[in-house]
């Protein structure tokens, strides 16, 4: 089918729900074949179902395994002929990750071999796959906490996104004159089963946010993906290295309306 993906294949992490399922179903509506890859092997396989037919597969994987990082890559490019985009976008947010007072240095490790060391390694093994095609896109799931601070922390996811910032950055930069263009998406409070998670059980938790969100509410993850999709299209052909920010105005705001 023709789409703004047509015949690209794509990767995307973290693809077994939230965000990560809705761009699967996206992106093969627009033509993609994509890897769904989660560490919920059946997560993975409810996400296939209910993409296009013949579209999509399911891969089993921890981002933070060098090894199963590259076979996966290895098996969608077998799969599929090649890979064009990268879509970065698996992340974990424990209840554990707290202020820097209160946080356990096995807590913070986890964070960052998920948040930090995944991206990289999607990008190590990934990125010779798109260099091997001519050229391709690669998107990582940053936030807006890698550019602004909060009183109420999270310090290791914090630190973990602002390290995919900063890597997305510089590789956008060393990749711009081979055809790989690297762009990091920071999302602002989206309604995903993390942030759900975190706010559901507490309603003086969301309130105490809310306040400082200019829109009042949660993003959506199709208002995401339609970011993310721009980004793995052609369209964004001269973008690269950018700090693309979907956040409902969080970042832009001093007072917000009452």
């Amino acid at each position: 089918m023709a789409g703004r993906l047509h015949e690209k294949v794509c990767v995307i992490t973290g693809a077994g729900g939230g965000m990560g399922r809705e761009a699967a179903v996206v992106f093969t509506e627009e033509g993609a074949l994509v890897c769904v890859a989660d560490l919920d092997g059946a997560a993975a396989e409810q996400t296939v179902a209910i993409c296009r037919d013949g579209s999509a597969f399911a891969y089993e994987l921890d981002v933070a395994d060098e090894g199963a990082v590259h076979a996966m890559m290895a098996a969608t490019a077998e799969r599929f002929g090649g890979i064009d985009v990268l879509y970065n976008n698996a992340g974990i947010s424990p209840a554990a990750d707290a202020s820097v007072l209160e946080t356990s240095t096995e807590a913070w490790q986890r964070v960052q071999d998920v948040n930090t060391k995944g991206v990289f390694l999607c990008c190590k093994h990934g990125i010779p796959h798109l260099l091997a095609r001519g050229g391709g896109s690669v998107i990582n799931v940053a936030s807006f906490v890698a550019l602004l601070g909060a009183a109420t922390s999270q310090i290791s996811y914090t630190a973990s996104k602002g390290a995919v910032l900063a890597m997305s950055r510089e590789l956008g930069v060393e990749f711009a004159r081979r055809g790989v263009r690297v762009n990091a998406l920071c999302p602002g409070p989206v309604e995903t089963p993390l942030l759900l998670d975190i706010y559901g059980s507490d309603p003086h938790a969301y309130e105490r946010r809310r306040v400082h969100w200019p829109m009042g509410r949660l993003g959506t993850p199709r208002e995401l993906v339609n970011a993310a999709l721009f980004l793995a299209s052609d369209e964004s052909s001269f973008v690269t290295g950018a700090t693309f920010v979907v956040d409902g105005g969080i970042t832009a705001a001093y007072v917000t309306p009452e």
